[in-house]
C-alpha cells in the first residue's frame, strides 16, 4: 500500500518569537500545505523519527536509536503535552523486525518525548493521539553521532516493517534544518554545574536542578534569545543557519539519492549547519523508509532561512 511522507523542522520560537520572521506566511503556508497533504491522505497509522534537547534522554544512558512501546510528552516550551495513542503490538513487532535485520534499537514503555516530537506530531495529525504512532528517537544531540549509514538502515528495515502491514502509513521526521541551539542545550562540560547534572541524570543526581527548574530555564531561556534576536544580539551567523548547507541537503534528498549521505563528514555538517542539522538524520531514516515501500520523491514545500525562529525552516512531503 502506498505511504506518505513529512519531513518538517521544527522550533520553540515557532511560539515565542519577539519578531515575526519576514517570510512568516511563506512558512506558514508551508505547514499548512503539509497538514492538507496529510489530511488528504487519512493515515491509518504513524511513524515519527524525532530527537530529544536533555527532556527524555540523557546521558547516563543515551541510545542511538529507541521505540517507544508507550510515550508521554513533556511540557517543554514549543512542545505539546499528553499521551501518545502507541499500537505497543505493532510497536513490538517492529522492533523484532529490526533485531532480525542487524538493528538494535532499544525499548522504553515510558518513553518521554518533547518537542521533537510532539511539536510536528501536533501540527501534522491534529494531536498526539489522533492516530496510531509509533515513535522513534534518534540522538542527534551529543557525540558520538549515529553513521548515516545506520539512520538509512534503520529507515530501510521499518520500511519494509511497514509495508507488510497492509496499511495507510505516514513516516514523519521531525528536525532541522541548520541552526545552533547550544545556548539552551550546551555540549556536555560546558554548562553550569547544575545544568551538566540534569544532562547527565534528568534530576537524578544530587547536584541537577529539577525537571520544574530545566523546564523553567527553557521557557525562561527561549523567550530572552528571541529579544535578543530581535535586538542583534544573535545573528544568523551566531546560530550557523546556513543555506548553502540546506540546500546542498535537499538536493540530494529531493533527488532520493540518499546514499550520497554515506560519503559526508558529519562533523563538516555541523561546523556548517549546526548541531540542529544533526537532527535531519530523521528526515534520513524517514525518507529511506518511504523510499522502502516504493514511496515518491519528496518535493519541497518551504525553505526559509528565519533567524527570528532560531532556524532555516524546511519541509517537504511526498
Amino acid at each position: 500500500m502506498p505511504t506518505a511522507l513529512v519531513c518538517s523542522s521544527h522550533s520553540p520560537l515557532l511560539y515565542c518569537f519577539d519578531k515575526a520572521p519576514a517570510e512568516w506566511d511563506v512558512i506558514q503556508a508551508g505547514f499548512l500545505t503539509s497538514r492538507k497533504f496529510v489530511e488528504d491522505y487519512d493515515p491509518e497509522l504513524v511513524f515519527i523519527f524525532g530527537c530529544d534537547h536533555f527532556n527524555g534522554f540523557f546521558l547516563n544512558n543515551m541510545p542511538a536509536f529507541c521505540i517507544g512501546l508507550a510515550a508521554n510528552a513533556a511540557a517543554d516550551i514549543g512542545g505539546f503535552t499528553g499521551k501518545v495513542d502507541v499500537p505497543q503490538d505493532i510497536a513490538v513487532a517492529a522492533v523484532e523486525h529490526l533485531r532480525s535485520n542487524g538493528l538494535d534499537p532499544a525499548v522504553s514503555y515510558q518513553m518521554i518525548i518533547d518537542h521533537g516530537f510532539s511539536q510536528t506530531l501536533q501540527l501534522m495529525t491534529g494531536g498526539l493521539d489522533a492516530i496510531p504512532t509509533v515513535p522513534i528517537f534518534i540522538n542527534c544531540i551529543t557525540k558520538p553521532f549515529v553513521p548515516f549509514s545506520r539512520t538509512m538502515l534503520l529507515g530501510e528495515k521499518l520500511g519494509q516493517f511497514a509495508n507488510s502491514l497492509d496499511k495507510r502509513v505516514l513516516f514523519l521526521a521531525s528536525g532541522g534544518m541548520s541552526h545552533h541551539p547550544t545556548r539552551y542545550y550546551p555540549p556536555f562540560g560546558e554548562g553550569e554545574t547544575q545544568v551538566m547534572a540534569w544532562q547527565l541524570s534528568g534530576g537524578k543526581d544530587p547536584l541537577s536542578m529539577t525537571s520544574e527548574q530545566w523546564l523553567e530555564r527553557l521557557d525562561t531561556m527561549h523567550h530572552e534569545g528571541a529579544s535578543m534576536i530581535t535586538r542583534g544580539e544573535r545573528t544568523a551567523l551566531d546560530m550557523r543557519l546556513n543555506e548553502v548547507s540546506d540546500r546542498r541537503f535537499l538536493d540530494v534528498l529531493l533527488e532520493s539519492n540518499l546514499s550520497e549521505y554515506l560519503n559526508w563528514d558529519q562533523d563538516l555538517l555541523v561546523q556548517a549547519g549546526g548541531i540542529g542539522s544533526m537532527e535531519l538524520q530523521t528526515w534520513i531514516a524517514a525518507t529511506a523508509a518511504h523510499l522502502a515501500c516504493g514511496g515518491a520523491r519528496p518535493s519541497l514545500d518551504v525553505y526559509s532561512v528565519a533567524p527570528e525562529i532560531g532556524i532555516a525552516c524546511g519541509i517537504v512531503h511526498a
